[in-house]
């Protein structure tokens, strides 16, 4: 990538899943639900399934459709259903925790950048994620906001004419995520620079997100979000 990292003036976010371990949230609730039952659970096939899950025509907005996906998950390894299990879901999907280097690597970037979000979750839910987060945002978008979902071009769309009010343009703009499906592939294809950070980096999968048609080469690459802190430091 012949850009450096400091040429960009903002950085958009991926949340759920690059920012908040929302894998480790699914798969806490449901040891939760499975040990008060005195049952175990393969917390990566049920992130697979999950994944699968997610892509069904009927699948509603995150985290509310977490609910349904339960009843998914639960048919397939034995697990209870019911609309309590459910509910109970959905709130440990919301409570997830924010990854390791979230919070002080965003605390460092935001001292470069106009950090904003981008995400596929509900309103409701991303106030949470980033009040966990520590509030960095410029601006965040929401499947509310924009009334779709990435990698809805649309929703990139939505987001890119609101900080062309502001003056920015897709060459001020590094788009930071890990889903391969979401943001990676998209971003590519509408013409913006993109920084991968690769969560999942040593595991096997594409855990609880949809997998990819095909992989698409990021214009930068990092396995956490600290590295690029450093990075950007670095420069």
């Amino acid at each position: 990538m012949d850009k450096a990292l400091t040429h960009f003036k903002v950085l958009t976010f991926d949340v759920v899943g690059t920012l908040i371990d929302f894998e480790a949230g699914l798969t806490g609730g449901l040891e939760a639900i499975a040990a008060d039952h005195g049952l175990t659970v393969d917390g990566e096939a049920a992130l697979a399934i999950y994944g699968q899950c997610r892509r069904d025509a009927e699948a509603g907005k995150f985290p509310d459709d977490v609910a349904r996906c339960y009843g998914v998950i639960a048919a397939r390894t034995g697990l209870p259903r019911g609309p309590e299990q459910g509910a109970r879901m959905v709130e440990a999907v919301a409570a997830s925790p924010a990854f390791a280097d979230s919070v002080e690597a965003l605390s460092r970037l935001s001292r470069r950048f106009k950090l904003v979000a981008m995400t596929n979750a509900q309103r409701w839910a991303f106030e949470r994620y980033a009040e966990v987060l520590g509030r960095p945002f410029y601006k965040g978008f929401t499947t509310d906001d924009t009334g779709t979902e990435k990698p809805d071009p649309a929703f990139f769309d939505f987001v890119l004419a609101d900080l062309a009010k502001d003056g920015f343009g897709k060459a001020d703009i590094l788009h930071v995520a890990q889903s391969q499906y979401h943001d990676i592939g998209i971003s590519r294809q509408l013409g913006l620079t993109n920084c991968w950070i690769e969560r999942r980096h040593g595991r096997p999968g594409s855990g609880g997100t949809i997998a990819p048609e095909s992989f698409t080469r990021p214009d930068f690459h990092f396995t956490s979000l600290a590295a690029l802190a450093d990075a950007v430091e670095a420069q």
